[in-house]
């Protein structure tokens, strides 16, 4: 059924309905698999999940835990990252990568991102590096791949940690390798609107060395790996099994939603990459997107944001503040003007529609408006 809005067509920049339709079958037979099982924690289906979701990223170990953030939080603290040290974070990212590090009692130092893709640089590490630094985190965006090789060997030089974020990048690549497998030990979400999405929180370390993901594992369930047995201070950060059976059964449809995802974000690419006043964000040679986000840099945004509301278009922008500014990020005792390309991008950043089961007709009407406000009418 067409959606209408004020008798136009409405496309709303996120439906998590249509997105799934695909997986709904799967989707009840997971819960009643749960539901009729009497498992309800640290059970198969977390086991089921983790084995799979290893196998995709053709990674060693992946672990279940409850959240991006606490993912985040883990994989810094198994590696031994604490109080009196230093982690270089992208300037332009979403605030929870900068929140694990403050969460683990370090601290965090913002490296600018390169200006045309918006991710971490390696050229720009050296710059703020210090005899501190113990690790990097950088945040694979909008799913598309930081340029890991030139991370890594960055890490490798100066002896550093390497932590990766990968909460909007499940399925990407870099030099035909997932992104979530380069770095020691790595951070994944799985927010109900990302690429591989549960329906409700979840999150997941991934490690290529058992000894971490042990430690993980035993640090999710408070430090323990035997029951009543506590030999770290841990926390209750545990994948639910529900979540991980509803994970399992998504995953097999994760490809398929990926490639429809680089199909429309291909459309709106030819659309506007002839336009005056929108810059493209560029995938790097040598990287695999999985275009978690289609976002653009445009003039003007808010005469462009007041032309989709009109059409019945949604939008959002990722992220209006960067991570310096915040406010619970105040300690860090930042100002407006220290970070120019991470303002920059969140002056002139806008994201579009962009899900599995977009209809034609739906890209048609958003790629018509933002081209006609900007001298191209026809797509």
């Amino acid at each position: 059924m067409q959606r209408n809005y004020l008798n136009k067509m409405y496309v709303p920049f996120f439906d998590l309905k249509v997105a799934q339709e695909s997986s709904l079958l799967d989707l009840r037979q997971a819960f009643d698999r749960v539901m009729s099982s009497g498992a309800f924690i640290l059970g198969a289906e977390v086991e089921r999940f983790e084995l799979q979701f290893a196998d995709f990223l053709e990674v060693g170990n992946a672990v279940g835990v409850s959240n991006g953030l606490d993912a985040l939080v883990l994989a810094l603290e198994v590696l031994g990252i604490g109080p009196g040290d230093e982690v270089i974070v992208p300037s332009n990212t979403y605030v929870a990568s900068v929140l694990a590090v403050l969460r683990v009692g370090a601290l965090p130092v913002f490296s600018e991102p390169h200006p045309i893709t918006g991710l971490l640089d390696a050229d720009e590490l050296h710059k703020v590096m210090t005899r501190k630094t113990r690790a990097l985190l950088p945040v694979h965006l909008y799913g598309n791949p930081v340029d890991m090789a030139s991370i890594m060997q960055f890490a490798k030089d100066h002896k550093l940690w390497v932590v990766e974020d990968n909460a909007q990048a499940v399925g990407a690549r870099w030099k035909g390798r997932h992104t979530g497998t380069w770095g020691h030990v790595n951070a994944t979400s799985f927010y109900p609107t990302k690429n591989l999405g549960a329906l409700g929180d979840a999150g997941c370390v991934t490690t290529q060395d058992e000894k971490w993901a042990r430690k993980v594992r035993s640090l999710r369930n408070y430090g323990s790996s035997k029951k009543y047995y506590n030999e770290l201070l841990g926390y209750n950060m545990r994948l639910d099994e529900l979540q991980a059976a509803f994970l399992t059964a998504k995953l097999k449809h994760l490809d398929r939603w990926n490639q429809e995802r680089r199909e429309i974000s291909e459309r709106y690419d030819a659309a506007f990459g002839v336009c005056e006043g929108v810059e493209l964000v560029p995938v790097l040679e040598g990287g695999e997107s999985v275009r978690h986000l289609y976002v653009c840099r445009v003039k003007n945004r808010p005469e462009l944001q007041a032309v989709l509301d009109t059409a019945g278009i949604g939008h959002l922008v990722h992220y209006p503040i960067p991570p310096h500014l915040q406010p619970a990020c105040s300690s860090l005792g930042k100002r407006k003007g220290d970070y120019p390309v991470a303002e920059q991008w969140a002056e002139e950043l806008i994201s579009l529609p962009l899900w599995p089961g977009m209809k034609q007709e739906e890209i048609q009407h958003v790629a018509t408006t933002v081209a006609g406000l900007y001298g191209k009418a026809s797509c």
